[in-house]
């Protein structure tokens, strides 16, 4: 049996140029659902495209672009990097032509999904922007174990398959703790997604760890800043070193609109004893906030 990697790591694209830092397909990957990629596009570079059978979120990691679906036109940004406050993004459904003009310099994370296609739920689905004010947010854990989670396509959203969110994890801590997975369909404690890990670090030089576990294999992963991290069964928790506050983007995606998971019960209790919450967090805020 061949074993797929755990780990992906991204290619440098140059200052000013247009390429791609990523771009794993379901098939690379070994699953059905997701697909993945880290686009650069520089400054008036046209990215034009059709989602086809697959609806797509698109995340913007830095800079500034314009976005036209029909006769709707918006602009997304600016965001000086994922460290400088909430994201801004942009759902579309399946069905959907787009057209994006970079207004800066920017890496854009594209993230789709095969569409169910036939379902009511899907059908009726519409392209929307997101901006900073549309996100959830949650403060997690507690201890050396808090960390931030900025929810920008939530079960609740209405999206077909995708769901994503934003983690930040101050230098020192464990983040999606205690470990949990989602390989079993078994709603609603469980329910089985692909998932993607996509970390981004504020410093160069910087590092952590995640493990990925279950009764079969025990991995234990060094990631980097640019690095993928597919997640496709078992447990799987983080740390990021002292001294480096630590990012990711997950990307979700399964046959049910759920993010249930399941706690390794060798470490569960941990959840009903949280200390007091990182005085760290929030690591970032909304724009507004920062201006009152």
């Amino acid at each position: 049996m061949i074993r797929l990697p755990l780990l992906y790591r991204s290619t440098r694209v140059p200052t000013g140029r247009t390429g791609a830092a990523l771009n794993l397909t379901p098939r690379a990957l070994g699953w059905r659902y997701i697909h993945f990629a880290v686009r650069h596009l520089a400054c008036g570079v046209v990215w034009s495209g059709h989602t086809g059978r697959e609806e797509r979120c698109l995340v913007l990691l830095r800079g500034r672009f314009d976005v036209r679906w029909g006769d709707r036109s918006y602009r997304v940004g600016p965001r000086e990097d994922v460290f400088d406050g909430y994201p801004h993004a942009v759902y579309l459904p399946a069905g959907t032509p787009f057209h994006i003009v970079a207004g800066h310099e920017s890496e854009i994370a594209d993230c789709r999904t095969l569409s169910s296609g036939t379902s009511s739920r899907a059908a009726r689905l519409e392209p929307r922007v997101i901006r900073p004010e549309d996100c959830g947010n949650e403060i997690r854990g507690g201890g050396n174990a808090t960390r931030q989670i900025v929810d920008i396509v939530p079960p609740a959203f209405p999206a077909d398959r995708l769901m994503l969110c934003e983690v930040y994890t101050p230098g020192g801590n464990w983040s999606s703790y205690p470990p949990h997975k989602h390989d079993t369909d078994d709603p609603p404690r469980e329910v089985d997604l692909d998932e993607i890990y996509y970390y981004r670090f504020k410093e160069a030089g910087a590092y952590g760890f995640q493990r990925l576990y279950d009764g079969r294999r025990d991995d234990t992963l060094r990631v980097v800043n640019g690095d993928v991290v597919a997640v496709r069964d078992g447990y799987h928790p983080f740390v990021t070193a002292y001294g480096y506050d630590a990012y990711y983007l997950n990307v979700l995606a399964g046959e049910r609109r759920s993010m249930a998971a399941s706690d390794d019960p060798a470490h569960a209790r941990f959840r009903n004893e949280w200390p007091p919450p990182d005085p760290r967090v929030p690591m970032v805020v909304r724009a507004e906030v920062v201006g009152r």
